[in-house]
C-alpha cells in the first residue's frame, strides 16, 4: 500500500473513504440523506457503500459522536474501510482527512496509516498460484489543511517506518520454525542492520559459553541447531550517557523440552520468539526514523528441544551473574535465557533501564486474556511512563504486584533460586524470577504471552497469527515525544 497525502481530482479516484460523525451534519448532502434514511448512521463500527455519478463508490464509515471520538474508533473506522476497498476491488481511492476534537494532525495521520495498511497485512509468503493474491493500491489522504501537508507528509514517513517494524516483527512470528531459527534470526537481524542503519554484533555458542552465559547454554544445547546471542546498537544520542536496554525472547521453538508441551499446544511454539521479534521490530524503526536516543537490544536466540544431553527437571545450574538455578520444570525456559541476557546488557553494555519483553507464562493468558499485556516492574516512575505512551498506541498494559511474598516463591532450598514458583501466580513468579537479575536497574517486564499472538483478529487492524505487538509502545517509550497541542 503507498499512502501519500494530497489533494488528489475526484475524477481520477475509483473511490473514497469518509469516516463520519453520529452527530455532526456532514458537508455532502447525499450523506446526510443516508443518514436521515437510517441505511447508515455513523455509529461506530457502522460501514455503508453507495455509487455516485462522480465516482464509482463512496464508502462510508462510523465514527460515533465528535466529542467522543478516540484514535481506537477511528482506528476501526479506517481499517473497516480499507476492508471494504479491497473487497470492491479499488486500486486508486481516496481516505478524507477529518476534523477531530480530541486528535492532532499528527494522531490522524497515524491512525489511518496503521488501520489502513495493518488491516490489510496478510502472511501469504508460502501460498501458490491463485491463492497468493498481491493487493498494494495507492492511497490518497484527502482535503488535509494545505499549510499543513509538508508537515504531515514528514509525520507521514515517520509512521510509515513504524508500521514496518510492526510487519516485520509479525513476519518473524508468522515464519515456520524451519525456516526461522537461530543462525537465520541473526542473519536477518544482520541485514536489517546494514539495511537501516543500527550495529550487529553476533555471538555463536563458544562464545557464550565463554561469556558464562550459563542459563542459556543449559536450554541450547540440546538443539542441533546452534544458539546465537544478538547484539543491536542505535547510538545516536552522544550527548548523554543515559542508555536504553531492550531483552527480547528468542526462543524460535520451544518444545518444553523433558517437560514435553502437548502437542496441541506446540504447533504455534514458532511463536515463542515474539518478544525478540519486537525489539527488532523496534530497532529497525528507531534506526529509520534517526530517533535521538541511544538504545542498545539483546536476544539470548535458542531452540528448547530434547536430545540425550539436554537439561532435565531436578538440574542444577549456574547464570552469568553467578547465581545457581534449581531447574524444576524445563518448560520454564524463556527466564533462564533472558537472565543472562539482561545480566549481559547491564554489565557489559552498561544499560541505564532495562525491558524484558517475553512470550513467557500461559499464567498471562488465564489472568488478562489475549488484549492486555502484564507487567511487572520495580520502578513506579518507569512503569507510568509506559502507562503514557499506550494510552497513545492503543496498546493495553496491566502491572502485577510484586510483594515480597510472591519472591519467597522461587526460593530453593538447594540452590539460589528455582525455576517456577508453584501453580499460583505463575506471570508474577516468573518475572520476579527476571527481577533477581536487574541489579537495581528501573526495570519493566512485559509478559506478551497473551498479546503476541491471536488465534482470530481481535479488532479491525489485526488478523490472525503474530499482533507485533508491542512494538508501537516501545518505540513512543524510547522515543519521548511531548504530546502534541492543538
Amino acid at each position: 500500500m503507498n499512502i501519500t497525502i494530497q489533494n488528489k481530482e475526484l475524477k481520477d479516484l475509483q473511490g473514497m473513504i469518509i469516516p463520519v460523525y453520529e452527530d455532526k451534519t456532514h458537508t455532502c448532502e447525499k450523506v446526510e440523506a443516508i443518514k436521515a434514511g437510517e441505511l447508515f448512521k455513523g455509529k461506530v463500527g457502522e460501514c455503508f457503500y453507495f455509487t455516485t455519478e462522480e465516482m464509482k463508490y463512496m464508502i462510508l464509515v462510523g465514527l460515533g459522536k465528535y466529542e467522543e471520538l478516540k484514535s481506537e474508533a477511528f482506528k476501526t473506522a479506517i481499517a473497516k474501510g480499507a476492508k471494504k476497498a479491497k473487497e470492491l476491488k479499488l486500486t486508486e481511492y481516496g481516505i478524507k482527512f477529518i476534523d477531530a476534537a480530541h486528535m492532532c494532525p499528527g494522531g490522524r495521520v497515524r491512525a489511518i496509516v496503521q488501520a489502513a495498511r495493518l488491516a490489510l497485512y496478510n502472511f501469504d509468503k508460502y501460498k501458490t498460484g491463485e491463492d497468493k493474491k498481491t493487493y498494494t493500491p495507492n492511497v490518497y489522504v484527502l482535503d488535509a489543511p494545505t499549510e499543513k501537508i509538508e508537515k504531515m507528509n514528514g509525520k507521514l514517513s515517520e509512521i510509515n517506518n513504524i508500521v514496518d517494524g510492526i510487519i516485520e516483527a509479525r513476519d518473524l512470528v508468522n515464519e515456520p520454525a524451519n525456516v526461522i531459527y537461530p543462525e537465520t534470526l541473526a542473519n536477518r537481524v544482520v541485514e536489517l542492520g546494514q539495511r537501516d542503519g543500527f550495529e550487529v554484533e553476533i555471538f555463536d555458542e563458544n562464545q557464550i559459553q565463554e561469556m558464562g552465559m550459563k542459563a542459556f547454554y543449559e536450554v541450547a544445547k540440546g538443539s542441533a541447531r546452534a544458539p546465537r546471542f544478538i547484539v543491536m546498537r542505535h547510538m545516536n544520542a552522544p550527548e548523554t550517557e543515559e542508555i536504553f536496554g531492550l531483552v527480547g525472547k528468542g526462543l524460535t521453538f520451544d518444545t518444553g523440552g523433558y517437560s514435553l508441551k502437548p502437542s496441541g499446544s506446540m504447533d504455534t511454539m514458532k511463536s515463542d520468539m515474539a518478544g525478540a521479534a519486537a525489539v527488532i521490530g523496534t530497532m529497525s524503526a528507531l534506526a529509520k526514523n534517526k530517533v535521538k536516543a541511544n538504545v542498545i537490544a539483546v536476544i539470548a536466540a535458542c531452540e528448547n528441544a530434547i536430545s540425550g544431553i539436554s537439561y532435565k527437571p531436578g538440574d542444577i545450574i549456574g547464570s552469568m551473574a553467578g547465581k545457581t538455578i534449581e531447574v524444576l520444570n524445563t518448560d520454564a525456559e524463556g527466564r533462564l535465557t533472558l537472565v543472562d541476557a539482561v545480566t549481559y546488557i547491564i554489565e557489559k553494555e552498561k544499560v541505564s533501564k532495562v525491558v524484558d519483553i517475553a512470550t513467557l507464562t500461559g499464567a498471562a493468558l488465564v489472568a488478562l486474556g489475549t488484549t492486555t499485556t502484564a507487567v511487572v516492574s520495580n520502578n513506579d516512575e518507569f512503569y507510568n511512563d509506559l502507562i503514557a505512551k499506550a494510552e497513545r498506541t492503543g496498546e493495553k498494559f496491566w502491572r502485577l504486584p510484586d510483594f515480597d511474598d510472591y519472591k519467597k516463591l522461587i526460593k530453593s532450598d538447594i540452590a539460589d533460586l528455582k525455576n517456577i514458583g508453584g501453580r499460583n501466580a505463575g506471570t508474577i513468579t516468573a518475572g520476579l524470577f527476571i527481577g533477581e537479575f536487574v541489579q537495581g536497574k528501573p526495570w519493566l517486564h512485559l509478559d506478551i504471552a497473551g498479546t503476541s499472538w491471536a488465534e482470530t483478529a481481535l479488532n479491525e487492524y489485526s488478523v490472525k497469527g503474530a499482533t507485533g505487538v508491542p512494538v508501537s509502545t516501545l518505540y513512543a517509550l524510547i522515543e519521548q515525544r511531548k504530546p502534541c497541542k492543538h
